[in-house]
């Protein structure tokens, strides 16, 4: 068959990498783009007018079991270890299934999303949804707080690498958190990273409470373990620092730290020197939700961490749009600008999962995923609009509109 070549035309095209293209051309090929300018290299020219053509959002993190609930569970600001109660009474009363997620990828679809990283509980099987839907890095999480329940969390999680290819999905790995996993099976999630050369991705620093039971052995954390008979009093159990964690994570392929909400000075260097196989990933609404406290945003970006932006889950977000969650960014990091919020959240997030040479810029070479965002008349400048009120028009993935 011959080639199937076909040219995009916007107002702005944004390309991330280099500054907005004024009507600008994407010129796709079989899926990959072959030309981003002015010219559209002889080829028929669909034009969609007074938009902002972005990448497609990277969503680096979210968990698509909670993708039918109408609001967050629990209450705004309510300590971690009350809202984990919320959400093992959601699973327990049959919440969740193939049908959230279907959900949820439509949601990530119709806002502009092509890509995410997703942190599951079970293996959906990709080929139940419809072929439009984002790329898919599927975090199998491991959860494992005692010797005993480590090593078969070791098994599980080998076997699930070992599942034959998902239609188009990456598989990869996530040790929960400190306070549910044994140090043994972080090592074991390590060397598998290792021999199957798959991300890692873990919620670290996310609370004052993890960092207790971490520092101090005690506290809120270790009284749940204890109240469902999954605490291990065993000095090696838990590392007594994040620090420690980060350490053991960059022995991995790639690592992602999931919220970093409390990052101490050491832990940031550390990130920022290990920023080609470790990244951040900040959920701005659901760091709101639980009313923690500013995030350093600015000291990480100032010091050079690869930084992501994920709209965690429905269960502590109102929806799952991307553009929403930069919106929320700009306004709460005013010092940060417009075109480096939306490279978090297209590059950034394209690096962190170790996709950045795919997706996660309009550049030639990359697959045809983008985005388009309706500015009508709108300022000169293009994302004076992106981050205004209007909304995603249209996504396209492997040029072809979803």
């Amino acid at each position: 068959m011959p080639p199937r070549i076909v040219a995009f035309k916007a107002r702005w095209v944004v390309p991330v990498y280099r500054p907005p293209i004024d009507s600008g051309i994407v010129v796709v090929r079989d899926g990959v783009i072959l030309h981003v300018g002015t010219d559209s290299q002889g080829v028929p020219v669909e034009d969609l007018g007074d938009v902002a053509l972005l990448p497609g959002f990277v969503n680096a993190h979210t968990h698509l079991e909670f993708s039918d609930l109408e609001r967050p569970l629990g209450a705004p600001g309510m300590p971690l270890p009350d809202w984990i109660g919320e959400v093992l009474a959601y699973r327990r009363a049959g919440g969740g299934g193939p049908a959230a997620v279907a959900a949820g990828l439509r949601e990530c679809v119709s806002t502009g999303t092509t890509m995410l990283g997703e942190i599951a509980t079970n293996d959906w099987r990709t080929n139940e949804f419809t072929s439009s839907r984002p790329g898919v890095v599927m975090f199998h999480e491991a959860i494992g707080p005692t010797l005993g329940r480590a090593h078969l969390a070791a098994e599980a999680a080998e076997a699930f690498l070992q599942a034959a290819p998902r239609d188009g999905v990456q598989a990869a790995l996530s040790p929960h958190a400190p306070y549910t996993v044994h140090t043994r099976l972080l090592e074991s999630l390590v060397a598998l990273s290792q021999k199957y050369r798959v991300p890692l991705a873990m919620h670290l620093a996310e609370t004052r409470e993890e960092l207790e039971l971490l520092n101090l052995g005690s506290g809120p954390f270790r009284e749940m373990l204890e109240a469902v008979g999954a605490w291990d009093a065993a000095e090696d159990a838990r590392l007594s620092c994040v620090l420690d964690y980060l350490t053991a994570l960059s022995r991995a392929e790639r690592a992602l730290v999931i919220h970093g909400n409390y990052l101490d000075d050491d832990e940031v260097a550390f990130l920022a020197d290990h920023n080609d196989k470790m990244a951040v990933v900040y959920c701005p609404r659901t760091h709101a939700f639980f009313a923690h406290e500013p995030y350093p945003l600015s000291k990480m970006l100032g010091e050079g961490v690869t930084l992501a932006i994920g709209t965690d889950s429905r269960s502590s977000n109102p929806d799952l749009s991307m553009l929403a969650e930069i919106r929320f960014v700009r306004e709460k990091h005013p010092e940060v600008s417009p075109a480096k919020i939306l490279e978090l959240a297209t590059h950034g997030g394209a690096k962190a999962l170790g996709a950045a040479d795919r997706t996660g810029t309009l550049e030639a070479g990359k697959r045809a995923d983008f985005t388009a965002v309706r500015i009508g008349g709108g300022p000169e400048d293009p994302l004076e609009s992106v981050f205004g009120e209007c909304s995603a028009v249209g996504t396209w993935m492997a040029g072809k509109r979803c």
